[in-house]
Order: structure tokens, then C-alpha cells, then sequence
């Protein structure tokens, strides 16, 4: 009988596992050599979140990247632009837009006006680029006798296209017979707002047949409230220049200590002798009360009789005719031409120190005496406020520009003047400061004219001058009359105020 032997169950076992391993092979097999640990749902979406945001934070970055590298472009594109002095002109009128693309190719403006000999060049050197990029021709006529030819020619109903006043005066007269444009409409207003101190502005605006209008802008300017002063001597003598008006007396009296007359005074002018006593007026008046005063002054709405007038007179004739503190005392003042009167100063060593005049008294400084350096020789400061309830206003002198006509090229020509542009060839050539606001020094040589240019742009108020303001019979008639007598001692200062303020009584209103 056969036995069963236990073998046999146990390779039935191991059949059943081998059996087992081989169906687990197969079935690893089957699914192919991926090992990796199933990965849960949730941390799935959490890895799909995370790679979701990070690629959102990659893509913000980028962005936040470009756009402050863009910032950053536009930025260094404003600075460099700013940096070249490049006016954005859309801001100033779409006609200039147009005007250098091209649009106005071949046209032509007439303009008149007192430039000749070499201001006509240096005008007409000045608007070479603007003819070139434009194509506009610029036809300017200079003359001599234009104050009394231009009302012939606008009476006539011939006027240039634009016309250039030294007198803003003058140009208010015509501008009440409704012939002069209004720029506020040709320019736009929130540029010429920006570009220009506001009393530049005050001082084109007139009265037109049906209201107030603009009707100049200033292109050229020159500044008056200066005291010049001998600086290598000035300096050697240990003087400080004045900020205020009790420093000014102090340094006059020291002058005087020292044993020397503190001005340099002369107002003989020809026919037009007693101008520059005018000129102290002004400055006087813009010190000792309102700017509103001073334009109802100026407008001939406060009388040359009144309190504030005669204040200002007063001011300016405590220093004149006190013989200590002009060089040849009060008597030699009516006889000395005023662009002599410096020449003192120049001298080594000065026999005065301080003269008060407009930035172009330089001229005369380097005909007196040739090799005379700006900045070395003589230096100027800004006249100090007397009462700083006024504030320090600059009294200055120009030329502005007004308009005839109404045409596309036209208003692209008197956009262009309220632009620094419009004037930086004069600048640069000398002779000429800019009133405009977006001004470059950098492209002026002199370093007088700089200067002055910075003490314009530093200036709070500006004024222009009172008497080329006041129409011909009061500013260069009574006025300079009255002021002479004044001076001369033949006429008290009641007597002199009087006399000024007759002038107004031929004055059509």
C-alpha cells in the first residue's frame, strides 16, 4: 500500500505562491515601469494651485518688470527731453503742431516793427530755424518811425499780420478799435498760464470793443530793477552787497564814512531827458504800495497827485537830493546824460558805487571803459524791497507781439513767440532775455545776461514799464516834464505831480 508523503501539499503551497508573484509580475508589468507613489487628489490640486500662482507671481513679476522698465523708459525719455529743452508744442496750440509737419509749406506772415540795423539781424537770424522747419515765410519790415506809421497803416486798413510794440501802450490804443486779436484765442490759455509769469500777461491785457482781451504775448524783455557796482573794488573795500533796504542805507552811509558819494545819477537824455527819473518812480512805486495801485496808476485811474505817488517821489528823492550821496550832488543830476553817468563808477578807485539801470547800461559800461569784464569789473544785485509788505516785483521793458490776422500760419508764428524757442537764437546771440518760463540759461554766453535772466525767472511779480505803459502825452510827455522840473528845483513836488498829471487831460479815453 502506498504511503502519502506531505511533499506533495507542500509543493501544492509553493505553486500557489509562485503562482501568486508570477500574477503580480504580469500585472506590474502590465502597468508599465511608472514606480512613482500615486499622488493623493487633493495634493494634486494643491500642486496644480501652487504651480498656478507661482506661474501668476512669474507673470505679475514680468509684468511689474515691463511696466517699470516702461515707467522707467518714459521717465528717462521726459528727463532727456526736459534735459534738450524740447517744448511739447501740442500743449501750446495745434497750428505749431501743424505748422512742423508741414502743413503750412509755402505760406507767408508779414510783420512790422521798430527792429533795425542789427536787431532786425539778430530777429531775423533768430527765426531761420522756424523758416526752415516750417516753411513759412517770415517777412519782416523794421522801421524807425514805427509808432506813428503803425497807426497810419491800421487807420489805413493796411496792417501787417503781426506787429511788435516796445509800447504796450500804444498797442492798448489801437487794440480798443476791435483790430486787434484776441490771443487767448489763438494760444492756448492754460500754456500761456504756465509759461508766463501772470504779470506778463496783465500787462497785454486791454480793454477791446466788448471786453478785456490778450492782445500781445512778449517775446523779447529787458530788466531795470538792477544796482550795478564796481566788484573788484566793491570787494576790496570789504562792502557786502544789500538784501534789504535798511542794509542798502547802511552801506550808502558807509560809502560816505569812507569819503565817497554811494550813486552814480544822470538823467539828461536829449528831448527825452528826465526818463530815468520815471524809471525810479516806478520802482519806488512797486515798493511803497500795491501792485493794484500801480496798475490804476499806470491805467491813469490814481492820479500822479495822490498819496501814493507822491510816497513813491519822496522815496527816491530822499537819496537824489541828499548832495552826500550823489556823486556831484542834486545839481549836476539834469546835466549828466544818463549813460555817462556810470563812468565815475568804473574808475580806479571809484568816485561812486551803486548806479541803478536796465541790464543793457552794460553797454555803455564797455564804451566808457573797453575790457571791462561782466562778473570781474562790475556786478549787479536786484534793487532790495522797502517795504516787504510789497514783496521785491521787477520792473522790466520788452517787446510784444500782437496780432492782426486770424490765419492758420499766423497763429502758428505767435504760438511759436510764446515759446522759448521763439526767441532762444536772440538769447544765445545776445542782446535778448526771454520772459518765458520753459527759458534754458544754459544756452546763454554772457554771465551778466545769465544772471539777470535767473533773477527774471526768480521773480515773483513783474511790472512793465510804467511810463512806455501810459499813453505818449503823460509817460514820455508830462511825466518825464514834471519829473525834470522836479530835479532841477524848479518845481516843488506838488507843483511837478500836477504838471505829470495834466497830460491825462489830452488823453482820449
Amino acid at each position: 500500500m502506498m504511503v502519502s508523503s506531505p511533499k506533495p501539499r507542500m509543493r501544492n503551497r509553493w505553486g500557489i505562491f509562485l503562482l501568486v508573484i508570477s500574477m503580480l509580475t504580469l500585472a506590474l508589468a502590465a502597468c508599465g515601469d511608472n514606480t512613482a507613489t500615486p499622488v493623493p487628489a487633493t495634493t494634486a490640486a494643491a500642486t496644480k494651485a501652487a504651480t498656478t500662482a507661482a506661474a501668476t507671481t512669474a507673470a505679475a513679476t514680468t509684468t511689474a518688470a515691463a511696466t517699470t522698465a516702461a515707467a522707467t523708459t518714459t521717465a528717462a525719455a521726459t528727463t532727456t527731453a526736459a534735459a534738450a529743452g524740447k517744448t511739447d508744442y501740442s500743449k501750446v496750440g495745434q497750428e505749431l503742431v501743424d505748422a512742423f509737419a508741414g502743413k503750412y509749406k509755402g505760406t507767408k506772415v508779414t510783420m512790422f516793427g521798430p527792429f533795425t540795423t542789427d536787431d532786425e539781424i539778430k530777429f531775423n537770424n533768430s527765426m531761420k530755424a522756424f523758416k526752415d522747419a516750417t516753411g513759412i515765410d517770415i517777412q519782416y519790415t523794421g522801421d524807425k518811425t514805427f509808432e506813428t506809421t503803425i497807426n497810419v497803416r491800421v487807420e489805413g486798413g493796411n496792417p501787417p499780420d503781426i506787429a511788435d510794440f516796445p509800447q504796450p501802450g500804444l498797442m492798448a490804443s489801437i487794440a480798443k478799435s476791435g483790430k486787434v486779436m484776441d490771443l487767448n484765442k489763438m494760444i492756448n490759455p492754460a500754456w500761456l498760464k504756465q509759461n508766463y509769469n501772470q504779470g506778463y500777461l496783465d500787462s497785454d491785457t486791454v480793454d477791446g470793443p466788448n471786453g478785456k482781451i490778450l492782445g500781445g504775448i512778449f517775446q523779447r524783455v529787458n530788466v531795470k530793477s538792477l544796482v550795478w557796482y564796481p566788484k573788484k573794488a566793491f570787494d576790496a573795500a570789504g562792502y557786502k552787497v544789500p538784501t534789504t533796504w535798511a542794509e542798502l542805507t547802511t552801506l550808502m552811509d558807509q560809502i560816505v564814512k569812507d569819503g565817497d558819494a554811494p550813486w552814480c545819477i544822470g538823467i539828461e537824455s536829449g528831448t527825452a531827458t528826465g526818463w530815468p527819473a520815471t524809471d525810479w518812480t516806478e520802482q519806488m512805486m512797486l515798493r511803497t504800495t500795491t501792485l493794484e495801485n500801480y496798475d490804476k496808476w499806470v491805467a491813469g485811474t490814481l492820479p500822479f497827485t495822490s498819496p501814493e505817488v507822491k510816497k513813491a517821489v519822496q522815496t527816491w528823492s530822499s537819496i537824489w537830493f541828499n548832495d552826500k550821496y550823489v556823486y556831484g550832488g542834486r545839481k549836476q543830476i539834469v546835466s549828466t546824460n544818463f549813460g555817462d553817468s556810470p563812468t565815475p563808477m568804473l574808475q580806479n578807485p571809484p568816485k561812486c558805487w551803486l548806479h541803478n539801470q536796465g541790464n543793457f547800461i552794460t553797454t555803455f559800461f564797455e564804451k566808457a571803459k573797453p575790457g571791462v569784464v561782466g562778473g570781474v569789473d562790475y556786478d549787479f544785485f536786484v534793487l532790495p524791497a522797502i517795504d516787504t509788505t510789497f514783496g521785491n516785483p521787477l520792473e522790466f521793458a520788452g517787446d510784444t507781439m500782437t496780432a492782426f490776422a486770424d490765419r492758420p500760419e499766423v497763429r502758428a508764428v505767435m504760438q511759436y513767440f510764446s515759446t522759448f524757442d521763439g526767441v532762444k537764437g536772440w538769447v544765445a546771440a545776445g542782446g535778448a532775455l526771454s520772459p518765458h518760463n520753459d527759458s534754458q540759461i544754459s544756452v546763454i554766453t554772457n554771465p551778466n545776461d545769465k544772471k539777470v535772466q535767473q533773477a527774471l525767472l526768480d521773480a515773483k511779480a513783474v511790472r512793465f514799464d510804467g511810463s512806455d505803459n501810459m499813453p505818449g502825452a503823460v509817460g514820455s510827455g508830462t511825466f518825464w516834464k514834471g519829473m525834470t522840473d522836479y530835479v532841477s528845483g524848479s518845481a516843488d513836488i506838488d507843483a511837478a505831480l500836477a504838471e505829470a498829471q495834466a497830460g491825462w487831460a489830452s488823453v482820449k479815453k
